[in-house]
């Protein structure tokens, strides 16, 4: 059996930069991964918006710096419309700092994860790997792996994902909420530039977001019902283009496939618990949102970052397994959590179920906001700081 002091079963982004983030500990750490990144022979058409406080934590552990700059495409300015004339607009410059966030690749950042966790002193990569079993006792948790070997560890995270194989073999249950919607997403070529701009529109079929990539590219992530997304990805690509570009109201002119169109299911999740004895989960094994935010990844650094710190700042005496320990994460991370997975929510059934006579009252709010600098300030600073 190989012992450990903590475990991290699922190497994507929340559970790779968790590991890293503690490669100045004494901590002994097995990462357990089924397979490991790679990059698309183009672009990649998984995108996040990278945060100013993420890219502070990704600059702290590292990572930040070794990231190919022509990849990544600052945010400067954000233009949000609502589906009757309601629109706001936000502004790095307005806001005094140098970008709102940042989009680039998953890929880019699971593959320079990877390898810095390669070479990490304190750290065992067990890759291919997939765990098999799993008992927790008083003094640890027990993981078998498909080939046989015994790990055991103080402390065990799930950083594997919305369908956790740890969070259910803990018993741990997790409040799915479908929305009878899909999540379409592209890759385009522009004719005209987007000036770093992200664009959203709040439509009658949906929220179309256009995300700006380095030169005259976007990525696009149009959220709508099930039926139309699948009849989006069933367009020939002219077409596709074409019924994105009207969407968008043509601002960034004709449009071009760089990366066909795919769909994927969108549903809200809650995990009301998210430690336990020996347990604790990160990133998308917590907690699930819409993606009309971008904050989902957000949510699963700073989740990282957090238990990180917890890890970090204990005494060697402290037991890290211990769930009035791990409670301090959990606490730690509960209202930022819940009060993004309430707002985007809400925010969703604003614009998509409500009647006509709140179209005029939520456009108007977006007016009202538009033309209150300091209320734009206070919102854009809170999502600066907080994710």
């Amino acid at each position: 059996m190989q012992k450990f002091d903590l475990i991290i079963v699922g190497g994507g982004l929340a559970g790779a930069s968790l590991a890293i983030a503690l490669r100045d500990t004494p901590l002994r750490i097995a990462l357990v991964e089924h397979q490991p990144p790679s990059r698309p022979a183009g672009w990649d058409a998984r995108v996040y918006a990278i945060s100013p406080a993420n890219m502070a934590f990704l600059d702290r552990i590292g990572a930040w710096k070794h990231l190919d700059a022509d990849r990544i495409s600052p945010i400067r300015g954000m233009d949000v419309r609502g589906d009757a004339g309601g629109r706001v607009v936000f502004s790095a410059y307005e806001a005094g700092v140098p970008e709102l966030g940042w989009i680039l690749e998953s890929s880019l950042m699971a593959c320079e994860f990877w390898e810095s966790a390669k070479r990490q002193g304190n750290l065992t990569l067990l890759c291919p790997s997939r765990p098999k079993s799993l008992e927790f006792e008083s003094d640890g948790a027990r993981l078998e792996l498909a080939d046989g070997s015994l790990l055991a560890a103080r402390l065990l995270v799930g950083a594997d994902g919305r369908d956790s194989w740890v969070r259910q073999a803990a018993g741990l249950s997790a409040v799915n909420t479908p929305y009878g919607e899909m999540g379409v997403v592209a890759n385009l070529t522009t004719e005209r530039p987007h000036r770093n701009i992200a664009h959203q529109w709040f439509r009658d079929d949906g929220v179309l977001a256009y995300l700006p990539l380095p030169g005259n590219r976007i990525s696009v992530v149009w959220s709508t019902a099930d039926e139309y997304a699948n009849q989006l990805c069933s367009l020939p690509h002219e077409l596709f283009c074409e019924r994105v570009a009207a969407a968008g109201e043509r601002s960034l002119g004709r449009l071009a496939v760089l990366t066909a169109p795919v769909a994927f299911p969108l549903r809200l999740m809650r995990v009301p618990q998210t430690v336990a004895r020996r347990l604790a989960l990160v990133g998308d094994a917590a907690h699930g949102i819409h993606p009309l935010s971008g904050h989902g990844i957000n949510l699963g650094f700073q989740d990282s970052s957090v238990l990180a710190g917890l890890l970090s700042g204990a005494s060697p005496w402290q037991d890290i397994g211990n769930e009035r320990f791990l409670q301090r994460y959990q606490r730690a991370r509960r209202e930022e959590t819940a009060l993004m997975l309430t707002s985007t929510d809400s925010l969703r059934r604003l614009f998509r179920d409500s009647p006509s006579g709140v179209r005029t009252l939520r456009n108007l709010g977006l007016n009202l906001t538009n033309g209150l600098p300091f209320v734009k300030n206070v919102l854009v600073r809170y999502a600066l700081g907080a994710y």
